[in-house]
């Protein structure tokens, strides 16, 4: 599928590597508080990939988030330099990963920005599903 795209990535130290399948249709930017408060940044670009499409190399640290719902959401990161790698479900079926550490985020240009209401005022988007 033309959609579809092979990315990898590794952390800052490198101790973890990721690689996955994952679909460009599908990159969004997440404006969410939680996003913002998590990176450190006023978005976070996601690039969605079914645990099917993903191998992990090493052994990521994992936080539990509940959200305003009462959602769990699994964030994880690597336990030594810090790296941001992914949120997933509990059940881990599906995986959020975070953009910025693949390989290929100048080929993952977000089509959907998510979560807009949250967006600080001086990001421009042009679209918005939550």
């Amino acid at each position: 599928m033309a959609d579809e795209i092979q990315v990898n990535g590794k952390c800052h130290c490198g101790q973890i590597e990721i690689e996955a399948v994952v679909r460009k249709s599908e990159v969004r930017a997440c404006h969410c508080t939680d996003c913002q408060k998590m990176s450190g940044a006023p978005l976070r670009a996601i690039a969605i990939a079914p645990a099917e499409k993903i191998k992990i190399t090493g052994i990521p640290k994992e936080y539990i988030k509940i959200g305003e719902s009462g959602n769990k959401r699994i964030q994880a990161f690597c336990p030594d330099c810090g790296t941001q790698l992914f949120a997933t479900d509990i059940n881990k079926t599906m995986y959020n990963l975070r953009a910025g550490f693949l390989e290929q985020k100048n080929l993952l240009e977000p089509n959907t920005h998510v979560f807009t209401q949250s967006s600080v005022p001086w990001i421009k988007t042009t679209s918005s599903n939550s």
